[in-house]
């Protein structure tokens, strides 16, 4: 069940290196995007954890090109009839596109979408922000089980030995 993350010509390394940080955490299959802002800025990419090496970022002309077959295109953004998030039944297989931290996504995209979706916050989130709330809202809402106390061991920092004691 793929997920890929589409962002729009993004501008901050800072927020591309947090969502590939993001992609990494949700098991995102890759992370694409358009334009040439991020390249000029990339050398101050902050992907702490080396994603990277797991999880492609790939320069795209166009984000719905060579999407695998049966891949909704789900476009998160303010956009008057969009679908609050809490209300949203997340597709099995989609690509969740982000507009640039400074514009919207195209209407012709909005057009082409399988869902419209907000976040309905009082002003918007940063770039990284919503995609990690999406991509957390996919994870609550999936019936992926868990082994929770095998999931905390394996995911927290060297010098977190935290326990809870009941």
């Amino acid at each position: 069940m793929p997920t890929l993350i589409g962002l729009y010509n993004p501008k901050s390394p800072e927020n591309v290196g947090s969502v590939m940080r993001a992609a990494g955490c949700y098991q995102a299959s890759a992370v694409r995007y358009t334009g040439e802002r991020f390249l000029r800025a990339v050398k101050y990419q902050t992907d702490t954890k080396n994603i990277t090496s797991k999880t492609p970022l790939v320069q795209v002309n166009n984000l719905l090109t060579d999407l695998p077959e049966g891949t909704a295109l789900v476009c998160v953004e303010f956009a008057e009839g969009a679908t609050p998030l809490p209300q949203f039944e997340h597709p099995r297989q989609a690509l969740y596109v982000f507009g640039p931290e400074d514009g919207s996504l195209p209407q012709n995209m909005i057009d082409a979408a399988d869902h419209v979706v907000f976040v309905p916050t009082i002003g918007c989130m940063n770039l990284a922000a919503s995609v990690n709330v999406v991509l957390y809202d996919r994870l609550c809402k999936s019936t992926h089980a868990a082994n929770h106390e095998e999931l905390i061991k394996r995911s927290r920092d060297n010098n977190n030995r935290l326990v809870v004691n009941t």
